[in-house]
């Protein structure tokens, strides 16, 4: 897929991340999804590898119903018993990877700090990716495994009352979308929706996006792919729903508070700040953080700058407050 030049001036990159990103050059002209499937797994797989290793978690493996047959789920426990004795926080996390790849290991790592430090227990599903999957299928997939959870939560340890929608990139577009369907048809009770970084506009028509055409791990060229192969022809069309891209929604009147973050040097940015004024306008309590000079997946790229520990505390900062019951 041929990509148009950058739009300038624009942001640029933070000084503490420039070098690695030079060094991952920038990214294909052409995207293929076998092809992004192999360098997902790449750089997820040692993670995956790291969490199944840390001896201070539980991860249990099961299978669950979903809308075409069974899926795979994990749960992650903290190894000790509950600060409180009694129920512990959930988190139902959607994985990303551009709708097209990775798996619910995917970003999961960071379960095991949810465990140490909010004393929380994890599900993350598989759903469908595309372009196997398209359409509704996906967000069908996530929704299938919330209302799984919400079934089962005391079995699974879960306090009903604290329990967070997660998703991060990909998986924030469905967690946002996952969100609307729980408003729409009903669900469980959601303390609070996590959007990092989120991926919820397939028109690829904002500034941002124009911006950041190019440039490595993930730019609007790629974006554009990843949509298609949900969407098809559609991408870009009036004929897409809010369920398949979470920017369509006229109302987000009713979704519980919400935490979005994005970096200022990526696509999404525009789009993000959009649908947290959007909130705003519709009554929902949100809080938006926009992270000077970091490209998408800064906090992956280049975990140990400023601005990927400051990202990470103000995430852990705002469940907690949302766990306490405190938004």
């Amino acid at each position: 897929m041929a990509r148009s030049a950058d739009r300038k001036p624009r942001p640029a990159y933070d000084p503490a991340i420039e070098s690695v990103l030079k060094a991952l050059g920038h990214g294909p002209d052409r995207y293929e999804v076998d092809k992004v499937r192999r360098i997902s797994a790449c750089r997820t797989q040692p993670l995956e590898a790291a969490l199944l290793a840390d001896q201070s978690v539980r991860v249990e493996n099961i299978t669950i119903p979903g809308p075409r047959g069974s899926m795979q789920a994990s749960i992650v426990r903290p190894k000790t018993d509950s600060h409180s004795k009694g129920l512990r926080p959930g988190i139902f996390y959607v994985h990303g990877g551009a709708l097209i790849s990775c798996n619910r290991f995917a970003g999961l790592d960071t379960s095991a700090v949810w465990a140490r430090d909010l004393d929380a227990i994890t599900i993350s599903v598989d759903y469908g990716l595309a372009p196997e999957h398209t359409g509704e299928q996906l967000v069908n997939d996530c929704y299938a495994g919330l209302l799984w959870t919400e079934s089962k939560l005391t079995q699974l340890g879960i306090d009903p009352s604290r329990l967070i929608l997660y998703g991060t990139s990909a998986g924030g577009g469905l967690a946002a979308a996952t969100a609307l369907m729980v408003r729409d048809k009903g669900g469980p009770e959601l303390c609070g929706l996590f959007l990092e970084c989120p991926m919820l506009d397939d028109r690829n028509e904002t500034v941002s996006a124009q911006q950041y055409t190019s440039g490595p791990f993930y730019n609007s060229t790629m974006n554009r792919f990843a949509w298609t192969c949900l969407l098809g022809d559609r991408a870009g069309t009036r004929d897409v729903s809010q369920y398949e891209a979470p920017a369509r929604a006229a109302d987000l009147e009713g979704l519980p508070p919400t935490f979005l973050d994005c970096a200022s040097a990526e696509p999404f940015r525009d789009e993000i700040v959009l649908f947290a004024s959007r909130l705003w306008a519709a009554g929902v309590c949100a809080e938006l953080h926009v992270w000077p000079g970091g490209p998408h997946g800064y906090d992956r790229i280049a975990p140990d700058a400023p601005i990927s520990k400051q990202a990470r505390e103000a995430r852990l900062s705002w469940l907690r407050r949302a766990l306490a019951r405190g938004i």
